[in-house]
């Protein structure tokens, strides 16, 4: 197999192709290894080369899981593989051995997806663009000039790029969502605990986070997802199971769906006309399928929303530093950390157990109106961003302004964090170029546990507009 073969497969088509012995996965690493070193350079994707573990993966013999032998690239952001260095985008915590591995990355290992990196991601994932001081920035395979979003920027210019046909990826305010919109990627964020957290988590950010990954067909992310779904001892909580498997939800053609198009931020901001095109865009396409969709959204409390992200965020910031600071011995200072990031710990030590309580039930109502909303609609659909991709340099999370910072954040994402802070599933699809020719998504949602109704009309979408084709001029 040559480059241009493997770059037209998604991971799915390849590990068929092992499986039949077409090819080997020695020769699939070599292709991802080689396409990496001839574009890292300008985009700066990897943080840690783990390709001797990939070689001892095959030596040993990869387990036979539905993704045996295909390559693939993990985020540097809490995903711990056995006895490899991990940073988490930190001076803090660079060159932290783990010594387990996360029930998630053990998940991917026994799908058989071979590990040869780790992806950049910025500091402790706490911007929407992966610029981080330890790493450097990585840049947007369409645009260089511009962010691949944040914070699995490292993993969508990956897999944008042509080095893997899929990577991890996590989200907590979006970062599944905002870096498939800047690169063009499918992007999906699962139901709350439909993926594990463990064994060091019951849940992430007090339930905002999850893991998944950013792929460039819908097919990758729903096959992914039913080799990595469902609960582990101990979770505190459980996901309403699938009502089928995800892979067979993408044979479905539902008919007269009710979509709710909200195109306004609830969460404050302007949104510009690039990405209000990209939601218009979806809607009529889903209207030229036979689904009805009309202007509306749930009642949602904007202000005290953005506030309970911030409190909910900063909390947890408060109590993960001092964890990795004993484990490295290292001090929670400006050496070791962005001033940004030193700024939200110290806002976070600053909190109260009642300021923590009150921004949760403030999710928590949201959760309730969202749910009376999905009784009369069955998805809601907006753009994914506020803004298209930002230029380097402008979200920079080593400024001195923190007001600045967060204003700006809110800015370029003023929805992402809503499924986060209900739990809801959410998708994002690139559905539109700007004139820039930059990527521009738009954002599709539904009621807890349909993860597998996203995956069905994000695959009708991609039936009638296929995507895969449109490819960075790298």
């Amino acid at each position: 197999m040559n480059y241009g073969e493997y770059r037209e497969h998604d991971a799915v088509a390849l590990a068929a192709l092992v499986a039949c012995g077409e090819v080997r996965a020695e020769e699939l690493l070599d292709l991802a290894i080689a396409r990496r070193a001839e574009v890292e350079d300008r985009l700066n994707t990897t943080t840690v080369d783990d390709e001797a573990f990939a070689r001892r993966t095959l030596e040993q013999g990869v387990p036979d899981g539905p993704f045996a032998g295909v390559p693939f690239l993990l985020k540097d952001l809490y995903a711990f593989l056995k006895a490899t260095r991990i940073s988490n985008g930190s001076r803090l915590v660079r060159a932290f051995e783990a010594g387990h591995d996360s029930t998630l990355v053990a998940r991917l290992r026994r799908a058989g997806l071979v590990i040869f990196g780790k992806t950049n991601s910025p500091e402790f994932g706490l911007n929407v663009t992966t610029e981080p001081v330890l790493h450097g920035p990585t840049r947007n395979p369409w645009n260089p000039a511009h962010i691949a979003g944040g914070s699995s920027g490292g993993s969508a210019a990956a897999v944008a790029a042509g080095i893997v046909p899929v990577a991890h990826a996590t989200d907590g305010g979006g970062s599944i969502r905002i870096p498939a919109s800047c690169c063009g990627l499918v992007g999906l964020k699962p139901s709350r605990q439909r993926n594990p957290t463990g064994p060091d988590l019951g849940e992430g950010w007090n339930g905002l986070a999850c893991g998944h990954v950013l792929s460039r067909s819908v097919r990758d992310s729903a096959c992914i997802l039913d080799a990595t779904n469902g609960p582990e001892p101990g979770d505190i909580y459980a996901c309403p199971p699938p009502q089928a498997g995800f892979r067979e939800a993408l044979d479905l053609h539902p008919a007269g769906l009710r979509v709710a198009l909200m195109p306004d931020a609830p969460l404050g901001g302007a949104v510009h006309e690039d990405c209000r095109e990209a939601a218009r865009i979806t809607a009529r396409r889903l209207e030229d399928m036979g689904h009805h969709v009309e202007e509306a959204g749930p009642e949602l409390d904007g202000e005290a929303l953005r506030g309970a992200m911030l409190t909910i965020v900063c909390a947890n910031v408060a109590n993960d530093l001092p964890f990795w600071a004993k484990a490295t011995g290292r001090p929670v200072d400006g050496d070791h950390l962005e001033r940004c990031t030193l700024a939200m710990y110290e806002r976070g030590r600053s909190l109260s157990a009642v300021d923590l309580v009150r921004a949760l039930q403030a999710t928590q109502r949201a959760a309730r109106s969202f749910g009376r909303f999905f009784e009369r609609h069955d998805l809601l659909l907006t753009p994914t961003l506020g803004l298209p991709p930002a230029k380097l340099g402008w979200l920079d999370q080593d400024m001195d302004d923190v007001e600045l910072y967060f204003e700006r954040q809110m800015q370029q994402v003023p929805f992402t964090q809503l499924a986060n802070m209900t739990g809801l599933p959410s998708i994002s699809l690139p559905m539109h170029r700007n004139a820039d020719g930059l990527p521009i998504g738009a954002m599709l949602g539904a009621r807890l546990g349909r993860d597998d109704l996203l995956l069905t009309v994000a695959a009708r979408l991609e039936e009638a507009h296929p995507w895969q084709h449109h490819r960075p001029p790298l």
